[in-house]
């Protein structure tokens, strides 16, 4: 999909994704090295039992070393540390899932946005030509006596209306193909007839409203969310333990304090660093992070409250939308009986012209409301399976090119170098 929305939550992971190699960097030695060069100068006067000499020393000393620091002990924070990353991967995970239903049904839903304004243009047109057919019949049933000046204006001006009617379904047409190129990326064209994925309803609401609880991609976000900060306590607790680090170095010099020196030592230590007192700086950020964690945990119980409220609210669209799919059906049906009749009966002088006109009105309102309807129809079934969690490309059996998320993450994880994106950035 070339959704710029999609792209960006995508991008969003992968950068989320480094996190991982970051934490793990805790369990890794840090190799330092370091040089320096000089030039020295001295003069002076020295000597013993009286005697004194003039002294000049020119010096270039040359020093080179190397240090490796492994931490052995440091409560604990790396393996927090990447324990809470793979936690915030696997929220940024969902959320791109959401994002993704979000996309497709904002799609399918312009797609039937088009569809919906094409057939109301259709019609708009359609009833142009019928009222234009009415008109050349009045004006020749005036011209033959039969009716007055006034059904003609009325003609007339039921026509002139039909017109505006046609140039604003043209604007929404235009408006909502805007749309649908800006979501999908490609103008619409030859678009099929729509169909709702019904297979993805479940069949009852009490079952919508467990399965979104169990499987909504807000709801497990949150959720990891809630892991993630309950990590970040015992990370920033880790601060307060002892922390053991063995540090090997190794270094050589030349000329350091003697024309001609050469000096070259080793060591290997074991540190151990015990912090007492910080002025309470890390106990307040213990304190913060627990109040973060209990504010996910609230956000998280919020998420459910709103899932729920959308599958209701999506539940009862659906079947007021299927119910009035039914109505106007059969209201379409009944208007066109009725403008027949209408018809006959105004060729034997029993109705106006007016009567006519607002029938061929009635009708056109129906059909109109039958298109909204089955557009509603199919839309609400698409909300509904976007309510529950279920609304993807794979549920979809769509034919695009499967994006996996964990496949760049499998790839930095446990890079130990390197400024290059998987991709070659």
């Amino acid at each position: 999909m070339g959704n710029p929305d999609l792209n960006a939550g995508r991008a969003s992971v992968r950068a989320t994704d480094e996190n991982v190699p970051r934490a793990l960097a805790g369990y890794r030695p840090s190799v330092t090295a370091s040089a320096n060069a000089g030039a020295t100068y001295e003069t002076g006067r020295s000597g013993s039992s009286g005697v004194l000499a003039n002294t000049r020393d020119a010096l270039f000393p040359r020093q080179a070393g190397l240090q490796v620091t492994q931490n052995l002990f440091n409560g604990f924070r790396t393996a927090n540390s990447v324990r809470e990353a793979e936690s915030g991967v696997l929220g940024a995970r969902e959320t791109l899932t959401q994002t993704e239903g979000d996309t497709l049904f904002s799609a399918a839903q312009s797609y039937m946005d088009v569809l919906r304004d094409t057939a109301t243009l259709d019609l708009q047109r359609n009833n142009v030509e019928v009222l234009e057919e009415q008109l050349r019949q009045t004006r020749e049933r005036l011209v033959a006596g039969q009716i007055t000046r006034t059904d003609v204006a009325q003609a007339e001006a039921r026509l002139e209306s039909a017109r505006s009617q046609v140039s604003l379904a043209q604007a929404n047409l235009q408006a909502s193909i805007a749309t649908f190129r800006r979501i999908v990326g490609v103008e619409p064209r030859q678009l099929a007839p729509g169909k709702p994925p019904d297979r993805l309803v479940p069949p009852s609401l009490a079952q919508a409203v467990r399965i979104a609880q169990a499987e909504h991609p807000a709801i497990i976000a949150a959720l990891h969310a809630v892991d993630a900060a309950e990590l970040q306590v015992k990370v920033v607790e880790g601060e307060l333990a002892p922390s053991l680090n063995l540090v090997g170095s190794v270094g050589g010099g030349y000329d350091t304090s003697t024309s001609g020196d050469r000096v070259v030592s080793a060591a290997l230590v074991a540190q151990l660093s015990v912090p007492l007192y910080e002025g309470g700086e890390t106990y307040a950020r213990v304190r913060q992070a627990k109040e973060v964690a209990g504010q996910r945990r609230i956000e998280a119980e919020a998420t459910r409250d709103a899932v729920r409220s959308t599958v209701f609210s999506a539940w009862g669209a659906l079947e007021a939308a299927k119910a009035t799919v039914v109505s106007a059906q059969a209201q379409v049906a009944a208007n066109d009986v009725a403008l027949t009749g209408v018809r006959e009966e105004a060729r034997a002088g029993q109705r106006t012209t007016l009567d006519v006109l607002n029938q061929q009105q009635e009708l056109l309102i129906a059909r109109v409301n039958l298109i909204i309807a089955q557009r509603d129809r199919v839309v609400g079934a698409f909300a509904v399976a976007q309510a529950v969690g279920r609304l993807s490309a794979a549920s979809l059996d769509l034919q695009v090119a499967r994006y996996r998320a964990g496949t760049h993450y499998e790839q930095v994880r446990d890079l130990l170098w390197g400024l290059r994106t998987p991709d070659g950035r």
